[in-house]
């Protein structure tokens, strides 16, 4: 007897499980607000030297504020004054002739950095002086905010494979909440780093927990509906930090405002069940019973609560021993689980690096900040819709591998098209649209692929992975400095990469999850129709009892 036998008595999508769907929605939409925040909160404004210094109390205190720029500061070879470099003093003779500065010697800013307050009011950029020399610092905090998020992946991951899903999902919201809102009032730059990067920690546990949470609840006919919704949640977050970060253009208070939500999810956390699927897995029947009524009176389903007696349950396939601790170690032990990890984590660290790669690079192309973040989200739509029409048609491996080649393809046409501003952000956009849809797809293709009793472990794992790729984005970014298209190049070769790796996986279209370890070494494969199959047989059975 398989659980799939149970949902199709409950019910395997109905109001219950729209409920979970519902809730798991109100925790999620802040990740992408928190994994995109440095697009605002980390924005450079336009600046130059502060060149008060040089105010001798003669002629320069008499000029205007255009001209002082001119005698104090060296234009760029676009015609821009110099944001890290200055003269030693002022240069008089360029108000006659602003284009004679040859032999003229420059310095690096001496006074600190004067910032252009139109866009932003504020940002950990201009609060902390985070550009030219320091600019490395700055991309670094996006970076140790997804060092957070990889090293927490692992813990929540193993944790609630351990502890169960649904106390753990509560210690993610809580904490997550504390340290996104303490970071807002850091008051050095050392301080907002640590703090970001135990948000990053805490952060992550919503996002592994709730999707896993949402798949085990669900039948193997819904199963990419619940991944299609989960993944428009994070969708619905980048089109609400853009509507954010345009209200509100001070970062303390950006950061207060995208964390808010999770005070809704703390209160509807009571209705949010436990895996019956990892109760069961572990033994603890009738726990699992008592959700499981409640799923079928949820879903009016009365007549089929009598089947769900604590020794039927005990008969659902869980060939391994229960009682057994399991650990990231069982990824390792056995040959195809061991294959099955390395591939699925090299496929999640090129998604990662991809979409991410893209998604920082919104001030690449020279337009409107809000304007890119707004396209870069909506695009997603279409892209993740059309997902749940390819997850049945081509199924879950040729759908990931053709989001990924055509992702890597937008990426080397941008390293073609030079100078073309917006030419370059249109297919920019088109690669964040396949970008997403990969992303998309992973997500539940990953939970299709591992077992109950280390499915929260696999997935811990995959989203440690992802978040190492999410973490070298940024650095990649600041390789423009050694080759202006470097960064395209490399993250087209992940694209690429990561395709190749999808085309190894299996297929998990119309299967039943594996429960055990035991169902990978053996490749188990359980088609739908055989599935009907079975849970006929089983209905018959429970007829003649």
């Amino acid at each position: 007897m398989k659980f799939e036998n149970v949902l199709a008595d409950i019910d395997g999508c109905g109001r219950f499980q729209i409920m979970i769907i519902v809730l798991s929605f109100l925790g999620r939409f802040t990740l992408p607000c928190h994994f995109m925040l440095s697009n605002f909160v980390s924005a450079v404004p336009s600046h130059h030297c502060d060149t008060s210094s040089l105010d001798d109390g003669g002629m320069f205190m008499n000029l205007s504020q255009a001209e002082r720029l001119i005698v104090s500061v060296p234009l760029e070879q676009d015609g821009t004054p110099s944001s890290c470099r200055m003269f030693p003093e002022p240069q008089y003779h360029l108000l006659l002739n602003s284009s004679n500065v040859t032999d003229v010697a420059t310095v690096p800013c001496q006074n600190g950095w004067v910032y252009d307050n139109s866009t932003f009011k504020s940002t950990i950029t201009s609060q902390w002086d985070l550009v030219c020399d320091r600019r490395s610092k700055n991309k670094a905090t996006a970076t140790i905010f997804f060092i957070g998020v990889m090293f927490g992946a692992m813990t929540f991951g193993s944790l609630s494979d351990r502890y169960g899903r649904r106390n753990l999902l509560l210690v993610s919201y809580v904490s997550a909440m504390l340290f996104a809102v303490a970071s807002a009032f850091s008051t050095s730059y050392v301080m907002f780093t640590v703090l970001r990067f135990f948000t990053g920690f805490c952060i992550t546990g919503i996002v592994i927990i709730s999707t896993v949470l949402s798949v085990e609840w669900v039948d193997i006919e819904h199963r990419k509906l619940v991944g299609v919704i989960d993944s428009l949640s994070w969708t619905t977050g980048n089109i609400l930090l853009t509507g954010f970060a345009y209200l509100v253009n001070e970062w303390r208070l950006l950061m207060v405002c995208v964390t808010s939500p999770l005070i809704m999810a703390i209160i509807t956390w009571r209705w949010v069940p436990e895996s019956a699927r990892w109760l069961i897995a572990n033994g603890k029947l009738e726990q699992a019973q008592m959700y499981l009524k409640k799923c079928a009176k949820m879903n009016r389903r009365d007549q089929s609560i009598h089947l769900l007696e604590t020794e039927k349950l005990s008969t659902i396939v869980m060939t391994e021993k229960q009682d057994r601790a399991y650990s990231y170690l069982d990824l390792i032990r056995t040959p195809k689980m061991r294959k099955l990890a390395l591939r699925t984590g090299i496929l999640w660290f090129c998604i990662a690096t991809t979409y991410y790669g893209i998604s920082f690079n919104i001030a690449g192309f020279g337009l409107n900040l809000y304007l890119t973040q707004l396209v870069y989200a909506l695009i997603e739509l279409p892209a993740k819709i059309s997902i749940y029409y390819f997850l049945d048609k081509f199924g879950r491996r040729s759908t990931e591998t053709g989001a990924l080649v055509f992702a890597g393809t937008c990426l080397g046409i941008n390293i073609v098209l030079k100078g073309k501003s917006v030419a370059r952000t249109v297919v920019a956009i088109i690669g964040k649209g396949f970008s997403a849809a990969s992303f998309s797809t992973v997500v539940l293709y990953s939970s299709e692929l591992y077992p109950t009793v280390v499915r929260q472990n696999g997935m811990g794992y995959n989203s440690f992975m992802a978040r190492f790729g999410v973490a070298v984005a940024p650095l990649i970014l600041l390789l423009d400095d050694v080759w202006k298209e470097l960064p395209q190049v490399v993250l087209c070769s992940s694209a690429v990469i990561g395709a190749i790796v999808a085309r190894t996986l299996p297929e998990t279209r119309d299967r039943s999850l594996p429960e055990t370890i035991e169902d990978i070494e053996q490749s188990q494969k359980l088609t739908q129709s055989s599935f009907i199959k079975e849970t006929k047989q089983a209905q018959i059975f429970a007829m003649t009892q």
